[in-house]
């Protein structure tokens, strides 16, 4: 399949419009928006938003002035938003559910990888920070990475969920970053400081003034409502729907039943909400078929891929395989190439002692400023990405994106124009490893 760019950006580009002005007149009647854009902190407090609904039965809306936004709580996202906010960014993030982690939590992927590379670790940092703290925490065991295994998924992480996903809040709150459930952008406009985003959740209406954007929805979706290129297969890999059969589920010790969604897509709600009916179908089927009780369900589908941007930087698979070390590399990547099909998945391991390296410039939307994404979004082909995809690697590229936001609101440039050598040294500083 060849790569197909997103055909509705002329579409997007009308909705934004469209959107823009639905909320300019929506701020008329009855929303009320709070203040100009140019105080030095929330314009109205959650808690005035509350009284003021309770009193007049309106939805005021909540001005809220950060200097990075972080849309997605996923796997990249929350590392993002912890790395924004350690180097000094006010930071807000987005996440359209009830919990930070995507894949691992919500998806219930609950063993990230990989973090080690024949005989050494290459991804630390933050990532690795909050999944040994949830291991120490549960009393689970980490693999010996001074050992090459003969299988890669022999050196998984176990971690369980839901301290996964409670630690994460709580390295949020200490990093001084505010959350925001149940929101996501509905209408983006730059603004000449950076962006103006108006986000809407049940009973929530906000308008985030920040200086940086770092997407990391997983499909690039806010990349998207910008009008700016995305690139998607036809055919997309399946998602699973993980759940647990005829014995209790022990979080963090062991990995449960799963089952292929095929088709599943992750860009809209629409069809988020067939691929979760049907995993949940087929595992009522097994349920009925078995006869065993039902000891654990994941609350939504777990998706392995969507649109990727179109970059500054492409990773190739022969940039992947090779082991290619960027000019701009910001971190360290390694899984096979692994791509799921309705047969399923063999995976093509890389050759001994190749490490890849992912390069800041596949962060950043091609003739783009102050937006970067973070995750599976990046820009790379397809057999690159199915490698690239994996949590460890989200994380580090949160990591990266993370700091590169701050210096760059520090700076009052954009991420592409922070000096390699003092994003490098940041990364450092907070515990990443960086490509020599």
């Amino acid at each position: 399949m060849f790569p197909m760019s997103d055909s509705k950006n002329t579409d997007r580009r009308t909705f934004l419009q469209t959107s823009a002005a639905a909320f300019a007149i929506a701020s008329t009647t009855d929303i009320v928006l709070a203040a100009d854009s140019n105080t030095d902190a929330d314009v109205i407090s959650e808690a005035d938003c509350d009284k003021t609904q309770t009193q007049a039965g309106k939805i005021e809306t909540l001005v809220s002035k950060v200097d990075v936004l972080v849309v997605g709580g996923g796997t990249a996202g929350t590392i993002a938003a912890i790395q924004a906010g350690r180097a000094g960014a006010k930071t807000l993030i987005l996440e359209r559910n009830s919990q930070l982690g995507g894949t691992g939590t919500t998806g219930g992927v609950a063993f990230p990888g990989l973090f080690d590379a024949w005989g050494k670790q290459i991804i630390k940092g933050i990532g690795w920070e909050l999944v040994s703290d949830s291991v120490e925490l549960d009393g689970g065991p980490l693999p010996d990475f001074s050992k090459v295994p003969a299988r890669h998924w022999q050196n998984q992480v176990y971690t369980n969920q839901f301290l996964y996903a409670i630690l994460a809040e709580e390295k949020c709150e200490k990093a001084g970053v505010q959350i925001a459930y149940y929101e996501f952008p509905q209408a983006i406009q730059k603004t000449a400081d950076g962006w103006q985003v108006d986000c809407i959740g049940f009973g929530t209406q906000r308008r985030v003034l920040c200086k940086q954007i770092i997407d990391c929805t997983g499909g690039a979706e806010v990349v998207g409502m910008l009008g700016l290129p995305r690139l998607r297969e036809k055919e997309t890999q399946p998602g699973s729907m993980l759940f647990k059969i005829g014995a209790h589920h022990r979080p963090g010790r062991e990995q449960v039943h799963r089952l292929y969604v095929h088709g599943a897509d992750s860009s809209n709600s629409r069809t988020v909400t067939r691929a979760n009916l049907t995993g949940r179908k087929e595992v009522l089927k097994k349920v009925r078929q078995t006869k065993k009780q039902l000891m654990h369900l994941q609350p939504e589908t777990g998706f392995r891929e969507s649109y990727r941007i179109v970059g500054e930087t492409m990773i190739t698979v022969d940039d992947y395989t090779s082991g290619k070390i960027f000019d701009d590399a910001i971190a360290y990547a390694f899984y096979p190439v692994d791509i799921h099909t309705k047969t399923g998945v063999r995976p093509k391991p890389l050759k001994r002692g190749t490490v890849p390296t992912i390069p800041l410039g596949a962060l950043i939307p091609k003739d783009s400023k102050n937006i970067m994404v973070a995750g599976r979004c990046l820009c790379s082909d397809r057999l690159a990405n199915s490698g690239l995809r994996v949590q460890a690697s989200c994380m580090a590229m949160g990591q990266a994106a993370g700091v590169a936001a701050a210096l760059a609101v520090q700076k009052n440039t954009t991420p592409l124009a922070v000096p390699l050598e003092e994003i490098h040294r940041t990364l450092k500083a907070h515990g990443a490893i960086v490509p020599s």
